[in-house]
């Protein structure tokens, strides 16, 4: 081949390149999400930067899950821990725990073993410290009925016995247990050595004996069904002396752009407009993980411990996505990690169920008896491979939950976010303070339900 015969016929591609324009795109991120409790939650706007919620006066107490520490396989209950217990609340702190919580007997047990069984006088306080236990109990014809399960933290007898009392359920383990035992006599006899622990079980049998609804709520006394003139009984609606008040949290960071990009390199795209965009996605990505996880309004922990179900066999079923909703009115939409709700599916394969699905603003969902399965990554997952889903009826109209924002802030471009321009550095840096304010607030204890010790991972059949 001669160089004659080398030579390029037309122009290159490469050097025309140098001529042409390209069409870009806007920056792209993998951390935005649908963000979907952003969306579904009915915002409240908040004129005063604090919301209280009012409620009837509810007598119950106490409730919550008791924490363990552990040296190797030797557990021992966190002492203020133990003021969770209705019979003990308001103790927290109070050096009387410490007694107690070394009174605790360590009892293990294997999958199926009974750990106490219907009919036997009842007289012990137990702590789940590690595994599940399975509530059973005999049905109208003889047949074992599943009541719940218990797990780390749940305890069973925490009501101080009454005389002649009988355990009402067979407690058995469902995994290999660790039980912490505490007999009510040994609690009564500290309390002969501990004004304070006295007065806290006085202070329990005044309350319990206290006319209340089925919910735990001051009852308001009404007649019915009489004839005649009889003497009606007075009543009146008692309130909450200490209701709850929510305070605006708040998600925030400082933008920095320097003005030679933004005068620039401001074309086809507008740099400031661009990074703005980023920065208020990643707020909001904050603003919906503190929604869920946050210790003090997060969904995760303000779930009564009434609302907190476990699984039945570990991965979610739709039983048990059956029995959050029974325990509930009106549920708006389940809230589940991605993971969780592939679990979901495979369970329902495996019984030859098929979930419904339902459209939700331009997306086809998964649903279950008409109530969306939401996705959000912000519901996290343990080293275990456990993880949550949530329910939730939303509302004020319904006594769901709301989500809180201010109702007007300076430089809002978004309700409830402002992007405020705080100067020009030295060094010709200019920065913008980009900042949410919001917070969740639950009306009534039962507009939230949570399914816990779910597990993600698919069970090896042998």
């Amino acid at each position: 081949m001669t160089e004659a015969d080398q030579q390029p016929l037309s122009l290159d591609t490469a050097a025309a390149r140098t001529l042409a324009t390209t069409t870009k795109t806007v920056p792209q991120t993998l951390e935005d999400s649908p963000r979907w409790l952003l969306r579904m939650l009915p915002w409240v706007d908040v004129a005063a930067g604090v919301y209280r919620v009012n409620r009837r006066l509810t007598y119950p107490v106490g409730g919550g899950r008791v924490s363990f520490s552990n040296t190797g396989a030797r557990f021992r209950v966190v002492p203020p821990s133990l003021a969770e217990l209705p019979a003990l609340h308001g103790l927290a702190g109070d050096p009387v725990l410490d007694t107690l919580a070394g009174r605790f007997e360590q009892r293990e047990y294997d999958r199926g073993d009974t750990i106490v069984a219907a009919g036997i006088p009842a007289g012990e306080l137990l702590l789940v410290a590690r595994g599940r236990a399975t509530r059973l109990q005999s049905g109208a014809y003889g047949d074992p009925v599943v009541l719940g399960s218990l797990a780390d933290g749940d305890h069973a007898g925490s009501e101080p016995p009454a005389e002649g009392a009988v355990w009402p359920h067979t407690l058995r383990a469902g995994t290999p247990c660790t039980v912490l035992a505490l007999p009510w006599a040994e609690v009564r006899a500290v309390a002969e050595q501990s004004p304070a622990l006295r007065a806290a079980l006085d202070r329990h049998r005044a309350v319990a004996s206290r006319r209340r609804n089925k919910y735990g709520e001051a009852a308001i006394v009404t007649a019915a069904g009489h004839r005649g003139e009889p003497v009606l009984p007075g009543t009146f609606a008692d309130y909450d002396p200490g209701p709850r008040e929510y305070v605006m949290s708040v998600s925030q960071t400082v933008l920095r752009l320097h003005t030679r990009v933004s005068d620039l390199f401001n074309e086809p795209i507008d740099q400031k407009q661009e990074q703005i965009r980023l920065t208020v996605a990643a707020i909001r990505e904050a603003q919906e993980r503190e929604l869920v996880v946050n210790r003090d309004f997060g969904l995760l922990h303000q779930a009564d411990p009434r609302q907190r179900v476990q699984t039945r066999t570990g991965p979610p079923s739709p039983d048990d996505l059956d029995e959050l909703l029974c325990r509930r009115k009106k549920s708006r939409f389940f809230l589940a990690h991605p993971r969780a709700i592939a679990a979901f599916h495979r369970e329902c394969n495996a019984r030859g169920v098929y979930p419904d699905s339902v459209e939700l603003h331009g997306s086809r969902l998964t649903a279950w008896r008409g109530v969306p399965l939401l996705p959000c990554d912000k519901i996290p997952i343990s080293r275990t491979g456990t993880s949550s889903i949530i329910v939730v009826r939303t509302g004020q109209d319904d006594q769901g939950v709301v989500g809180l924002r201010p109702a007007d802030v300076r430089d809002q471009v978004e309700p409830g976010l402002s992007v405020a321009f705080t100067g020009i550095d030295a060094r010709a840096i200019a920065s913008y303070q980009v900042s949410a304010y919001y917070s969740a607030a639950v009306l009534v204890p039962d507009a939230l339900g949570v399914l816990e010790g779910v597990e993600l991972n698919a069970q090896v059949k042998e």
